[in-house]
């Protein structure tokens, strides 16, 4: 049995989960447990089937008011959480069980557009409305607040003037795909 268990949270179409998974589907001490929904029409659900791994989606009910997701993550004895692409705001109850042992990416460089709403398409598209020279992404701890948790990486690209919300968007995903998951990895080893 690995000594690290990973649940990934993604509401969307799972492309970082799926880079998250494969990175870690031979390691040899950490391992992906769960792949955990508010969305039942998530890709995500299919991305981790694909890998063998066990997938749950839960209610807004199911996930604030009340211990389940606590119970599945206790159940395959998951020792850290990945936030890939999900998009509400975890619970008090999920951080105290799981203190420092949340992490999350964000498509901008924080504290620069971070906060509720601010996700996907919208951070791009104020990014671009901004005037920005560079954007990036963010990793960093889950506290009880949108996007303020401890940093724990950043890596930049330039934008053009040419640039639309959409070419920012690749620019951005590829950093995600390229940096999530050795981050992750370090992250776990260094604690």
């Amino acid at each position: 049995m690995k000594p690290h268990r990973i649940a990934i949270f993604a509401s969307g179409s799972g492309t970082n989960a799926e880079e998250i998974l494969a990175y870690f589907q031979y390691h040899p001490s950490i391992e992906v447990k769960l792949l955990l929904s508010n969305n039942p029409q998530a890709q995500a659900l299919q991305r981790a089937e694909r890998f063998r791994v066990k997938t749950h989606t839960f209610s807004k009910a199911q996930f604030r008011d009340s211990y389940e997701v606590l119970n599945w993550l206790k159940a395959e004895r998951v020792t850290h959480i990945v936030l890939a692409g999900f998009m509400w705001l975890v619970p008090d109850y999920l951080i105290h069980a799981y203190p420092g042992k949340i992490i999350n990416i964000h498509p901008a460089l924080l504290p620069k557009f971070g906060g509720k709403g601010m996700y996907g398409k919208f951070v791009h598209e104020a990014v671009k409305a901004a005037g920005e020279a560079e954007t990036g992404i963010t990793i960093h701890e889950v506290n009880e607040h949108y996007d303020e948790g401890n940093i724990v990486f950043q890596a930049t690209c330039g934008v053009d003037e040419t640039d639309t919300p959409d070419s920012i968007a690749l620019k951005v995903q590829k950093l995600e795909h390229m940096h999530y998951p050795k981050v992750i990895e370090q992250w776990i080893s260094k604690r």
